[in-house]
């Protein structure tokens, strides 16, 4: 390309020789300048608000995450939880509620803050479809976390209590020893059957013939396996806390001394040895070595039997004479 300057002030003409290439440069950074001469311009004549929107717009591979929505969605997803927990509070207390009434144990008392729960509520009605803002949600959230967290504490203590009532029910002398034909003397005083005076009979006596099985009325252990002069066969289980029983006139003994045995077990077969006069079973409970009346141990659970123990002889001597429901017989220890 030939460019030729003329001017007045010249004599002659000039010419200049341009290459295309370099045309074509200039014509770039000429429409680059003017470019970004109108950006600037337009970022100055327009409010940053506005800029910021298209720029976000014209981005590519950006979202816009609107404040509004995201506000919505956490709402929600608290709502689910509360809901939730809810219905985990419900199943929580119609459990306990349900093991305690199959159980016999009464629920340990909550002390969960949500008491409103038990009490009385009321109040008008207002705006019912209204929802509940994101700090009320989390104010009941955590309100039924803490009731949640203590309906299980409840469960876990009535399983203690469970536990601890299982317990002294395998140690105390509860199980009816045998399967009796009939029932003979009760506990108490009465005319001995051999002496014809008046004596306590520190025992019941069950009638079976020779040979039944006598099982443990509870858990312990074998303190004596012995013959007795007036017991004649003789077993004596010791339960703990104090507990003791004893099985006499026995045929046959099946457990020796220190021998560890389960309630229900079998520790001997029934007979007619010792001071008897016929086959039966002779049996006592004892605490700490004084008789007590067994029949206020045979088939009652052991949060009943409650009432004070005898712990002395005059104790003893004023125990209420009773008689374990059956047919009255003549056998006699």
């Amino acid at each position: 390309m030939h460019i030729i300057l003329v001017s007045n002030r010249l004599a002659t003409a000039r010419t200049f020789n341009v290459s295309s290439r370099r045309v074509f440069a200039a014509a770039i950074a000429l429409a680059f300048v003017v470019l970004a001469l109108s950006v600037i311009l337009w970022r100055l004549s327009v409010p940053a608000k506005v800029v910021e929107t298209v720029a976000v717009a014209i981005t590519p591979n950006v979202t816009v995450v609107k404040p509004e929505v995201d506000v919505r969605e956490n709402i929600s997803a608290m709502a689910v939880r509360l809901g939730e927990m809810q219905a985990e509070l419900m199943r929580l207390d119609a459990l306990g509620e349900r093991i305690s009434k199959l159980s016999g144990v009464p629920a340990p008392k909550s002390e969960a803050p949500d008491s409103k729960r038990r009490n009385g509520q009321g109040g008008p009605l207002v705006d019912p479809w209204k929802p509940m803002a994101a700090e009320e949600l989390q104010r009941e959230i955590e309100r039924l976390a803490e009731a949640v967290d203590a309906s299980a504490d409840s469960l876990t203590a009535l399983e203690s209590q469970l536990m601890e009532r299982r317990i002294k029910s395998s140690l105390l002398p509860t199980l009816v020893p045998i399967n009796a034909e009939r029932m003979g003397s009760p506990f108490g005083r009465r005319v001995d059957p051999i002496a014809g005076v008046r004596a306590m009979h520190e025992g019941i006596d069950f009638g079976a013939q020779p040979g039944t099985p006598v099982l443990a009325a509870a858990g312990g252990v074998v303190e004596e396996a012995t013959f007795h002069p007036e017991y004649g066969y003789l077993i004596e289980l010791g339960h703990g806390n104090d507990f003791s029983s004893r099985y006499a006139h026995l045929s046959k003994l099946k457990v020796k001394a220190g021998q560890v045995v389960k309630r229900g077990q079998l520790i001997a077969l029934s007979g007619n040895t010792g001071r008897s006069t016929g086959p039966h079973l002779h049996f006592e409970v004892r605490f700490k070595g004084v008789a007590q009346n067994p029949e206020r141990f045979l088939n009652q659970p052991a949060n009943l039997v409650q009432a004070p123990l005898a712990e002395s002889s005059g104790d003893m001597a004023k125990a209420k004479r009773g008689r374990v429901s059956g047919r009255a017989a003549g056998a006699r220890r």
